[in-house]
């Protein structure tokens, strides 16, 4: 007998497991590649998980818990853990809802890429802030790094997108 309520929670299970996925594989990425993920100068390559909200909208929590873990390890500790997780949700929040009516995946990994390059401005303010970094020259490079992170990352997830339905 198929009960309503098992195949409810099943999905639940299911959904509540491919965001703690994302979420552990959002850590692990950013703190292997530690070197590159942290400072004025970076490619964090997790950074390419902040396309699948794009898909569904329960990755915009999993993909920010990552963050907020993996900032733990950041030279800037807990300040970045605020920051960058309160920065990550906003700007994956802003990419999904300003992406949700278009129909290309393509153009709307664009416009989250370019959202996300340029909300690289609260990286730069920590940096300038706590480092004496030159804002506009570090917001440049970190954003520049972003860009190239996902743009690398957005041919992947096009690519498992393609083989994997994302939406599901």
């Amino acid at each position: 007998m198929n009960n309503p309520n098992t195949q409810t929670k099943a999905w639940s299970v299911i959904s509540l497991t491919k965001m703690a996925l994302i979420t552990a594989l959002y850590v692990v990425v950013t703190i292997f590649l530690a070197p590159f993920s942290f400072g004025a100068v970076q490619l964090r390559f997790s950074e390419l998980f902040n396309f699948l909200p794009l898909f569904n909208k329960r990755y915009i929590g999993a993909v920010t818990l990552g963050v907020a873990i993996s900032n733990f390890a950041s030279p800037l500790g807990l300040v970045d853990v605020v920051i960058g997780s309160t920065s990550t949700f906003i700007v994956l929040f802003v990419s999904y809802y300003l992406t949700r009516k278009l129909e290309s995946p393509i153009k709307k990994m664009i416009l989250t890429a370019i959202i996300c390059s340029f909300s690289m401005f609260t990286v730069a303010g920590q940096l300038t802030y706590f480092y004496h970094l030159p804002f506009f020259y570090t917001w440049i490079t970190v954003a520049i790094g972003e860009l190239l992170s996902m743009s690398v990352g957005g041919i992947l997830i096009y690519w498992v997108n393609e083989k994997i339905d994302l939406t599901k």
